[in-house]
């Protein structure tokens, strides 16, 4: 690893991963892809990228591995069931991009420790839009020399901002979920307002911008709301993991969240009752038009 370039082994390829590796590979960074469906990785290959047919082989020799998977027991089992962590170089630092729960990312750090790996849990917020554009938020939780080390990587795909010990990326990142599901949760209650009093939607964000109510759900979900373009970006079925490990967080520190119950609840309708689950969170709007009876 030289002052700002690494090689990254980079695990998990899908929606978010396969623009995120991108911009590695843009940045100059060496890529190792693994992915389970293989052939999401190999898309990669023709912009640099090495691929391996097993996670722990792209780990090996990796100064920095990256895992972006759907949960927390995928993240445990790429680690040490698939033998990534033994993988890994001692010193190298083990980056999990995944949102999982707080207290699963205390549990790797120890683990990692323990095996004389660095951890860092650095989850992140901004789509598959903010992935492409390497504009990313990213939320870092672990040791200052984890995150020095990780951060000319991380910096490829965006803004990493340590904010505290192992854990406490996961944490911010379940802040940030709170914040979006409620935000579209409203932006989807004035966008149907708007239409069906007879104003225009499209002029009413356009009216709003600069103004208290502004803000990137408002313009780019409120957009999507009113075309009808649902393909994921965030799809609901996460949307609504996030908001159960936010709950689960919650409770243990004894707090009620009377907005965050509500956006669960309307969520888990939405995926269980509304065949919503691969659809964007954005799509909660739909959700919204079946509790008024009316059509999209």
């Amino acid at each position: 690893m030289t002052a700002d370039k690494a090689t990254v082994a980079f695990l998990g390829t899908g929606l978010m991963g396969a623009p995120m590796a991108r911009n590695l590979l843009k940045a100059g960074h060496a890529v190792r892809a693994w992915n389970r469906t293989r052939a999401k990785a190999d898309a990669l290959a023709a912009e640099g990228a090495q691929v391996f047919a097993a996670a722990a082989e792209a780990a090996a020799g990796a100064d920095v591995v990256i895992t972006m998977v759907s949960d927390g027991p995928a993240v445990l089992d790429l680690l040490f069931a698939q033998g990534v962590a033994e993988a890994a170089p001692e010193g190298a630092v083990l980056c999990d991009m995944s949102s999982i729960k707080p207290k699963e990312a205390r549990e790797i750090a120890e683990r990692l420790s323990a095996a004389g790996r660095l951890a860092l849990d650095a989850p992140v917020s901004g789509g598959t839009k903010g992935a492409e554009a390497g504009s990313l938020a990213i939320m870092a939780g672990g040791t200052q020399e984890a995150f020095d080390k990780a951060a000319p990587v991380l910096s490829a795909m965006g803004r990493p901002v340590k904010v505290g010990p192992s854990g406490a990326g996961q944490l911010a990142k379940l802040c940030n979920q709170a914040i979006v599901a409620s935000t579209i949760g409203v932006v989807a209650e004035a966008m149907l307002l708007a239409r069906e009093g007879g104003a225009d939607p499209a002029a009413i964000r356009q009216a709003l911008k600069g103004g208290f109510a502004d803000g990137t759900i408002l313009q780019q979900h409120g957009e999507r709301m009113t075309t009808g373009d649902f393909a994921p970006g965030g799809p609901s079925k996460l949307q609504l993991k996030d908001i159960d490990n936010t709950l689960e967080e919650a409770a243990a520190h004894g707090l009620t969240l009377p907005m965050t119950l509500s956006m669960q609840e309307r969520f888990g309708r939405f995926v269980r009752d509304l065949d919503g689950a691969e659809k964007d969170h954005s799509g909660l709007w739909l959700e919204l038009l079946d509790q008024n009876g009316l059509e999209g």
